[in-house]
């Protein structure tokens, strides 16, 4: 079994996707999540899955990005976790960070890279009048938003979408396919996902 390390900043609601879904047969293991945030609603949920957490703040290391990653890199090694899958982890790392783990960290980002990288990702594609938004699966480069695109979902833009009730919308595609990516990259499957709502 692959051991996996999550990492979160808030409510973990895809975190919690993934290890519900890595019982069984499935290739992985969720054997740690990672907030960069104290208050993170993630961690109880996390331990009400029985998974355990830490916590590296990046408060802790004001102006000390090396610092922060030396951190997180340290309780990653501690759990022995072999893939990090970021769910919701709000802090850019650094290219000697994802070096570290090239071909072993996925992330999910709230748009069809490669439009919309960064955030406001919702609102950005209600400016530009797109028909069309979703979510992407990545494996993690040095770039932001970069990287292999491991799988896509997408959905129709309604009129009258708000960027709130697009997120709320898209919530659930993004549910859907993270753990189908996760599921398919460990078993060594990198042939992209679509999924269209």
């Amino acid at each position: 079994m692959t051991r996996v390390g999550i990492l979160i900043s808030g409510g973990g609601s895809n975190m919690v996707a993934l290890a519900r879904d890595m019982t069984g047969d499935h290739p992985g293991r969720a054997r740690l999540v990672i907030a960069n945030d104290p208050g993170a609603g993630g961690l109880l949920k996390a331990n009400a899955l029985r998974i355990p957490t830490a916590v590296v703040d990046h408060r802790d290391f004001p102006k000390d990005r090396a610092g922060f990653e030396g951190a997180l890199q340290d309780a990653l090694e501690e759990a022995r976790i072999e893939v990090v899958a970021l769910a919701g982890f709000m802090r850019i790392l650094t290219p000697a960070f994802t070096a570290q783990w090239a071909g072993r960290m996925l992330n999910i980002h709230p748009s069809l890279l490669p439009k919309y990288k960064g955030l406001h990702t919702h609102a950005r594609v209600l400016d530009e009048g797109d028909t069309r938004h979703g979510c992407t699966v990545h494996e993690v480069t040095a770039d932001l938003d970069d990287g292999p695109i491991l799988g896509q979902a997408a959905m129709d833009v309604r009129p009258g979408d708000t960027p709130q009730s697009l997120a709320e919308r898209l919530l659930p595609l993004e549910h859907r396919l993270y753990p189908l990516v996760l599921r398919r990259y460990l078993a060594g499957d990198r042939t992209p996902v679509m999924l269209d709502a």
